[in-house]
């Protein structure tokens, strides 16, 4: 049996506009400048009050903690907009189907994400019985602090290195070296890829479709 991880903003999920379009709005609420779209891409992954942080180039203060309120008031606003949709990215909800139907696979989440935006997301898609295990931001540290890769772990009784990361950015990379997991990273994210490589990828995906013989490349059968 081997446990598989996956990320979601960027690596299931194409949630850039969503993303920036709440940045924007909850930034404007407090009188300051909109982020860069490539800022706010490259945040992505981060628990919500690091990345304004990050975004602001400062340590999380009061003001942070505003933002960070405002914007998930901000995202129930915008999450039912149709411009503002998060689809799968090519391939990748197939996928999930494919996996989750092996005897010899787990599957679970690590995101940034809250939980309630994952228990959005498997309800919206009928997915609650693919992932056996999750962790979001709402349950331990921000990446790239290894918590969300041993707890799952911990609660499938998977060892770390019977464990694969898939992610989209560094963050996903760095999570995974510092627990002792492989790590995966997805071609189509929100980080170059030769970030993904320097950060501890063992592989990239080029597609959907790479990675379950990615998968057992990293983590043969044993």
């Amino acid at each position: 049996m081997r446990l598989v991880l996956f990320d979601v903003d960027g690596t299931l999920l194409d949630s850039a506009a969503l993303i920036h379009a709440c940045m924007c709005d909850a930034f404007a609420d407090f009188g300051l400048p909109p982020p860069r779209p490539e800022a706010s891409r490259a945040i992505i992954g981060l628990t919500l009050d690091r990345a304004i942080a990050r975004v602001l180039d400062r340590e999380i203060d009061d003001q942070v903690n505003a933002l960070t309120v405002r914007y998930k008031e901000v995202w129930l606003d915008n999450v039912g907009k149709p411009e503002l949709q998060s689809p799968f990215f090519p391939g990748m909800l197939d996928l999930i189907h494919d996996l989750a139907g092996r005897d010899d696979l787990l599957l679970g989440m690590v995101t940034g994400k809250s939980r309630r935006g994952v228990v959005r997301l498997l309800d919206q898609y009928g997915l609650h019985a693919h992932f056996v295990t999750s962790r979001t931001a709402d349950d331990c540290p921000s990446k790239p602090h290894p918590a969300m890769v041993l707890e799952c772990c911990s609660e499938t009784g998977m060892a770390a290195y019977d464990t694969v990361v898939i992610g989209d950015t560094s963050y996903d990379m760095e999570m995974a070296r510092s627990a002792g997991a492989l790590a995966i990273g997805v071609s189509w994210g929100y980080h170059p890829v030769d970030a993904l490589r320097a950060s501890g990828a063992g592989a990239i995906a080029p597609d959907a479709g790479a990675i379950p013989s990615l998968v057992e490349t990293l983590l043969p059968r044993g």
